[in-house]
């Protein structure tokens, strides 16, 4: 599997409606079948320029990519995989690969788990080699990561609105860019917004982004982040973009006025556009360990995460952060990225990321 989204399978055909309806490009999949959406004071403007759409990443990029994942995470495996070697299969190994688990912040819930359906596969199937026990756990894991591979579905709103948060530093505005080249590649027309008018670099960052693409940026040199959201959400559906997408300043957890304010955001898309934000993804750092899953909890109590992307898995992350979200917290991982490049971000598969986390 190397494509990037999933587009909704086309739906029936509406009724003819009373009154005429502007024409628009043809959409890459069906939108919902709702009735279509009041006209908004917003004055067309022209469209916007896109660039010709990049080849899609080669076999041979896919590779790369994943010996990259792998040597990411290659500080887990390397623990994980001495155990496996010339090993008895006894109370001692049980205990070495709970302290391994526990190391690579798979957490306490996803390691017992783990362990206990291990010693009654390995009991019930009369594993004796090593090797067997390894191939057990391996699928193991990916049952319990597997229901957080979920693609991203692009098509299903006109336009498909998105709010992006995350701490600072976690590579908000980064993953952004990424993922706009990546929605023009499955033609997708595509609008960013600056709300984080707090730093003005961030505004700069995400306007650099937008002109290496080709696609335009709705910012202001200060103001309410809410009100740049808004105008977004406008600009897109009068200029008939496929996917709007909404940066947010980073902030903590902790700061709770700040969080407020997210809310806000939140709040204000809505009226944008009834339905909207469709997706609100959090990006966290794969370097945080546990730091990332008391993240993911915040900022799912406040604003009900759709999705995750997983960035930085190119250094000292160890990994097993995605364990201790699966059990406690499964919001879909839409991407991992493992790098800087526009490549670097990938969709999540629960087999490679365990066959890269077992080594």
């Amino acid at each position: 599997m190397f494509s990037f989204f999933k587009k909704k399978p086309p739906a029936p055909a509406p009724a003819p409606a009373p009154e005429p309806v502007q024409p628009a490009d043809p959409a890459p999949a069906a939108t919902v079948a709702t009735a279509p959406a009041a006209p908004v004071a917003v004055p067309p403007a022209a469209p916007e320029p896109q660039t010709e759409a990049a080849p899609a990443p080669t076999a041979e990029a896919k590779k790369s990519w994943l010996g990259r994942l792998k040597a990411g995470l290659s500080r887990t495996s390397s623990n994980i995989a001495t155990l496996f070697t010339g090993t008895k299969i006894d109370d001692d190994l049980y205990e070495e690969l709970e302290s391994a688990l526990l190391m690579a912040d798979a957490g306490v819930d996803a390691t017992s788990q783990l362990l206990e359906a291990l010693r009654k596969q390995v009991k019930a199937d009369r594993l004796t080699d090593a090797g067997q026990v390894k191939a057990a756990l391996r699928e193991l894991m990916i049952d319990l990561l597997r229901p957080l591979e979920r693609p991203l579905v692009l098509g299903r709103e006109q336009p498909l609105v998105m709010m992006i948060a995350g701490v600072n530093g976690a590579g908000k505005t980064t993953t952004i860019g990424k993922l706009a080249k990546h929605m023009q590649r499955h033609g997708q027309k595509v609008l960013l917004a600056a709300g984080d008018t707090f730093r003005a670099a961030a505004r700069e960052q995400l306007t650099i982004w937008g002109e290496r693409n080709g696609v335009a940026v709705i910012a202001q040199e200060s103001g309410d982040p809410a009100a740049v959201a808004f105008d977004a959400v406008q600009a897109g559906r009068a200029r008939g973009m496929d996917v709007v997408m909404i940066d947010t300043a980073g902030r903590l957890p902790t700061q709770l006025h700040l969080m407020d304010e997210l809310r806000k955001v939140k709040r204000v898309i809505g009226k944008g556009l009834e339905g909207a934000p469709h997706e609100v993804l959090l990006v966290i750092d794969g370097n945080t360990g546990q730091n990332a899953l008391a993240q993911v909890r915040a900022f799912d109590d406040a604003l009900e995460l759709t999705g995750l992307v997983v960035t930085k898995l190119d250094g000292t992350a160890k990994g097993g952060v995605l364990a201790a979200i699966a059990k406690q917290r499964p919001v879909p991982v839409y991407f991992i990225g493992v790098g800087e490049g526009i490549d670097d971000l990938q969709p999540f598969v629960a087999a490679e990321f365990v066959d890269a986390l077992l080594g």
